[in-house]
């Protein structure tokens, strides 16, 4: 089957079929935020066991996004070289498989090992599950598919620490990670059941995989990859900065109490999913660029006002997050629409192209998070400037990179 008979095929697919495909694909794309977040509240009980710190157990995240950022390359390159169903299938068969040694683990260095394999695996579903979108849709409808991907996340990072608690009453925290086991065998089954190949023999690039990585440059190099690319990490480097602060802002800051900050934080990834839904609205009567560009003027907007509201003091806690759940909010057609204008021109390498989406979402995104805590001043404006200062970023990569952008 080739390219064309490709997307012939998935456009005369039922409705319903159609709808399955999209889930399970975004179902794919979820093994980052439901291992990162799932295991949270069983650390004092990891540590305990293990007979060492805190620190030591909060090593192993740190180890599963090493894995989830290194293998951004390795299955972006095997899935233009090989074909995305083969290093799909065995990603998803690597997380399930280290899952449960780490649900065997007699030591913290083993679950350091399996943590790590663990995010190798699961970046699998993250990048191949662009690819596949992009192999099989155009610009306006991968948009819509990039939005129940991008809905998807952020409802897992709200359901993943309740999941984890009740595991964790129950089975323990090793009942944690035989509940990822079962997740990973599980998308194991979708994607064989859901998943074609999506790419064919001739399209696949030639050549040792090594040389391979030389045509990350070229993308590199493309204003068409760049511009969404960059405005894009920044995006993320904005959220990454609200969710590394928003501990301090809401329960010390602004006196709330621990026990309703989860339901804040969870507050604001709804937003994020009431943007992603208006987002596929949009996308019957608007192009992707256009949203893409509107929003982010609008992300600046919201966060101007972010700034004189904490710079003045006025309006308290319910002025502060509304603003913040408003900005929040653009991120969800912020997300897809770049996602869909990034990875549309390189069909033959969608795989590199979504490798190198994800490391600039990675390494941005982890700036955020550590430069909010070198400038924090026991105030709110150090989160609402950096969130404007990246909201600018992001619209001024869009502008600097991307032809025909005002």
């Amino acid at each position: 089957m080739d390219f064309m008979n490709a997307t012939v095929r998935i456009r005369t697919l039922s409705p319903r079929r159609r709808v399955a495909l999209a889930w399970t694909l975004a179902c794919l794309s979820a093994f980052g935020p439901l291992a990162t977040d799932m295991y949270l509240p069983a650390f004092p009980g990891i540590a305990g066991e293990f007979s060492v710190s805190i620190g030591a157990i909060q090593l192993t995240l740190a180890v599963f996004l090493l894995g989830l950022a290194a293998g951004q390359l390795l299955w972006g390159t095997l899935s233009d070289h090989t074909g995305r169903r083969l290093p799909l299938l065995a990603g998803c068969a690597l997380f399930a498989v280290m899952a449960a040694w780490g649900a065997a683990a007699a030591s913290v260095s083993a679950l350091m090992v399996a943590r790590f394999f663990m995010g190798l695996g699961a970046s699998a579903g993250v990048v191949v599950t662009r690819a596949i979108v992009r192999d099989l849709f155009e610009e306006r409808e991968a948009a819509n598919c990039y939005s129940l991907m991008m809905i998807v996340g952020g409802i897992a990072p709200i359901v993943a620490p309740f999941l984890g608690s009740m595991l964790l009453t129950h089975g323990g925290w090793r009942g944690i990670f035989w509940a990822l086991t079962g997740f990973g065998a599980l998308c194991v089954a979708l994607a064989l059941w859901q998943v074609e190949e999506t790419l064919p023999h001739g399209q696949r690039m030639r050549g040792r995989i090594c040389g391979m990585f030389q045509g990350y440059g070229k993308i590199l190099m493309d204003r068409r990859f760049l511009g969404p690319a960059l405005a894009m990490g920044c995006a993320s480097g904005l959220l990454f900065t609200y969710i590394a602060e928003s501990p301090f802002i809401f329960i010390e800051f602004f006196g709330v109490p621990t026990a309703y900050f989860g339901f804040l934080f969870a507050t604001n990834a709804v937003g994020l999913y009431l943007g992603g839904r208006c987002n596929a609205w949009l996308l019957q009567r608007f192009t992707a660029e256009w949203l893409l560009r509107k929003a982010l003027w609008f992300g600046v907007g919201t966060a101007a006002l972010l700034v004189t509201c904490a710079w003045s003091g006025r309006g308290g806690l319910p002025v502060f997050f509304t603003l913040l759940f408003i900005n929040l909010s653009s991120l969800g057609i912020i997300f897809p629409n770049a996602t869909a204008l990034t990875m549309q021109p390189f069909a033959a390498v969608a795989g590199s192209a979504s490798a190198l989406l994800g490391i600039f979402q990675f390494i941005l995104g982890a700036v955020g998070g550590a430069l909010v805590s070198v400038f924090h001043n026991g105030t709110a404006l150090p989160l609402a400037a950096q969130i404007a200062c990246y909201a600018l970023l992001a619209r001024g990569m869009l502008l600097l990179t991307v032809k025909n952008s005002s």
